[in-house]
């Protein structure tokens, strides 16, 4: 079986890649709608961090970011 070439495998690494940016942008949004639940349910981001021992300000920026409300 013969290797393909590295321009053939510089392709093929370059599709994953981008597969894989996209599987993560869409988790990253999955994510913050979960933390925007999470702010909903217990009445703050400040709640939410401390459940999940995160910053606050990592809670506040994801849901900013990655949702539309």
């Amino acid at each position: 079986m013969e290797t393909p070439s590295w321009r053939d495998r510089i392709r093929t690494e370059d599709v994953l890649l981008e597969q894989l940016d996209d599987q993560a942008e869409r988790a990253r949004k999955r994510r913050a709608e979960a933390l925007k639940e999470g702010a909903a349910e217990l009445g703050s981001v400040y709640a939410v961090a401390k459940q999940l021992g995160i910053s606050w300000t990592a809670v506040a920026k994801a849901i900013k970011k990655y949702t539309t409300e």
